[in-house]
């Protein structure tokens, strides 16, 4: 373990400048008279001593100006801008690789120890000095408030069940040490929806009931139309939704607009802490503009030219129509691949209230009947036009992880295979449809629960249907909204849902194997066991192998050499392989990326992720640019 955060911290070292009055770059147009009314600092002035210098390798020096618009299915998808923003304490680059960002360096030791180092001279967007009192804080009046925190702190600052003793070193050092390493810590200040553990205390103090007397919070709290301090004290601060535009941020671009509004505006982060390799200020887009609008005409308005910058919202079969508009509309249309493990998964669920089929989904032979079943080169011809991998929910052959074993196990066609392993089971009667009987008499029938966002998605379980009743198991597909989707998985309720595969598809060894075990209530193939994981609460997980998972799981992370932790994402992989506690049914989804033919520094080809990846994060999507200013 310490030889890998030795590497680590390697990592994290990255190339460094500094920018003195002598040799800073030429201010920002668009903030020029600001500068000279004296209303804002000149550039100098509003970075930090030494700025982030993100690598430009196969990027151009761009250019300042333009907006770039963006099309939203919900107003709260304007979180998305934290996600494309992707400014983070550490975040992965192009390579996948963790580096300083926000921070200007990190220390660890012992994998157990976390010295974070800021940048001097580095500012809130109000300009306000970004210093360790924010980290203070979070930590001491949020993350372990009894009135804000009344469970502790978040479970990625957790190693069981002991929190990190935080120390204040200076000014712009703080540390955080646990008794055992932690692993999870630095993958989670990266995420896309990142662990946030500073917030703007200049700020949220007006918000705090510690900082004020009664008769001032009960008159804000009035002010407000909130219950308590507590709820304005989260409406004030929510740093990932972006609600509220007075509250201070470090991300590129500022939300200028109130919700509710059908059209947002995000402005340029006059202290934005990254610079271009002359030392020029990032970003180089002076606004995103995002519109609302129903998420099933987005890909009609990306291909009338309604965006700059777009893939939410669009799928490979829209390529065909967006690729018809590029010309009259001054865009191009990107290939991207995409990270998941599958991009259409069923999800058998072994924590199922019902008894009988509890016992049915719980026994491998009958998910892996149902798996052979699957005709997916049938699926991948007739939905995906050819272009996708046939294959089980594993790895994608870009992870150093990939073996062909994983992705082949128990996912060939094979309707033989599949009637005789539901014939041992014991399933061998049948009604007169066909269709399968438990011992009671009762039809082997079942719905399957889809939140219903596409209608790609419910084409792909038409086949999926008809497959399984040549089987003779019958199922229905019954689209619902998508809360009500996840709280029928969540009690038990859904006996089988529809849902994208592992969300990393593209891991290393020294990524975290969680997501191969159960340890979130999102895992909905057993989300009563990952509830377990995180709250305690219910009853453990019953059957050997799952239990074998969570033992190698904790084992990882205490793994002390990458070729502990390989082995340990081998033995992980190859019980979900044998186990088929998902059922994939299709991967390697090409993603169409609109991008409006003017800009520049968008990849040609990429992955479009979540994590890791953040979509644009990882990109750098500061560095994109116009080299004519978009019409």
């Amino acid at each position: 373990m310490q030889k890998f955060y030795n590497l680590l911290v390697s990592a994290l070292a990255i190339s460094l400048i500094t920018v003195s009055p002598a040799n800073a770059a030429s201010e920002v147009p668009s903030l020029l008279k600001l500068v000279e009314s004296g209303a804002l600092p000149p550039l100098e002035q509003r970075l930090p001593l030494v700025p982030a210098t993100p690598s430009f390798e196969g990027k151009q020096i761009g250019e300042y100006g333009g907006s770039i618009r963006m099309l939203m299915g919900k107003a709260k998808d304007i979180r998305q801008m934290v996600v494309y923003g992707y400014s983070r304490l550490v975040g992965y680059d192009d390579k996948l690789k963790l580096q300083a960002d926000i921070l200007e360096k990190i220390e660890v030791e012992e994998g157990r120890i976390f010295t974070l180092h800021l940048r001097p001279g580095h500012r809130w967007s109000d300009g306000v000095p970004f210093t360790s009192e924010d980290f203070r804080f979070y930590w001491q009046d949020k993350a372990t408030h009894p009135v804000l925190a009344p469970y502790g702190p978040p479970k990625s600052m957790m190693r069981s069940d002991e929190i990190p003793r935080f120390k204040v070193i200076d000014t712009y050092t703080v540390r955080y040490t646990w008794k055992k390493p932690n692993p999870y810590f630095l993958p989670a200040l990266a995420g896309p929806s990142p662990l946030f553990i500073y917030m703007p205390a200049h700020y949220m103090k007006q918000f705090h009931a510690d900082y004020m007397s009664k008769e001032e919070m009960e008159a804000k709290i009035a002010a407000a139309k909130k219950r308590n301090w507590r709820g304005l004290f989260v409406d004030r601060g929510r740093q990932y939704k972006l609600t509220n535009p007075k509250l201070p941020t470090l991300q590129p671009w500022m939300n200028t607009t109130k919700p509710p509004s059908e059209r947002f505006v995000f402005k340029r982060n006059p202290y934005f802490h990254r610079v271009d390799p002359k030392g020029r200020q990032l970003p180089y887009i002076d606004e995103v503009i995002i519109s609302i609008s129903s998420s099933g005409l987005v890909p009609a308005k990306a291909g009338s030219g309604d965006a700059d910058l777009q893939a939410r919202y669009l799928r490979l079969d829209n390529f065909t129509f967006l690729k018809a508009g590029e010309e009259k509309n001054n865009f191009k249309v990107k290939i991207w691949g995409t990270g998941r493990g599958a991009h259409v998964a069923l999800y058998p669920n072994l924590n199922a209230k019902d008894p009988k089929w509890r016992a049915l989904l719980q026994n491998p032979d009958f998910r892996r009947a149902l798996s052979v079943a699957v005709n997916r080169e049938e699926i991948n011809q007739v939905v995906y036009f050819g272009l996708a991998i046939p294959m089980a929910n594993t790895l994608l052959p870009q992870s150093p992880l990939y073996k062909e074993e994983y992705a082949s196990a128990w996912s060939q066609y094979d309707p033989a295979l599949a009637n005789q392993l539901l014939d041992n089971i014991g399933l061998t009667e049948k009604n007169s449809r066909g269709i399968r009987l438990f011992a009671d008499g009762s039809p082997v029938e079942m719905i399957v629960q889809t939140a219903g966002e596409s209608t790609e998605e419910t084409d792909v379980l038409a086949l999926v249907k008809d497959s399984w009743h040549r089987v003779g198991v019958q199922i229905y597909v019954k689209p619902i909204q998508r809360e009500v989707f996840r709280n029928r998985v969540y009690s038990g309720a859904a006996l089988m849902s529809t849902w994208f595969g592992l969300p990393n598809g593209l891991p290393v060894a020294g990524m975290s194997p969680q997501q191969m075990a159960p340890t979130r209530q999102d895992q909905y193939q057993w989300s009563q066991w990952g509830r377990y994981f995180e709250t305690g609460e219910g009853d453990p997980p019953s059957l050997p192998e799952v239990q074998e998972l969570i033992r190698l799981n904790d084992a990882w992370a205490l793994a002390s050499n990458e070729a502990q932790q390989t082995e340990i994402w081998h033995k992980m992989l190859a019980i979900h392989a044998q186990q088929v506690y998902s059922i994939g049914l299709i991967s390697g989804i090409l993603q169409p990326v609109v991008v409006n033919k003017d800009l520049r520094n968008v990849p040609e080809k990429a992955f479009y992720n979540w994590n890791p990846g953040a979509f644009f994060g990882i990109y750098n999507m500061p560095s994109f640019w116009y080299q004519k200013e978009a019409e």
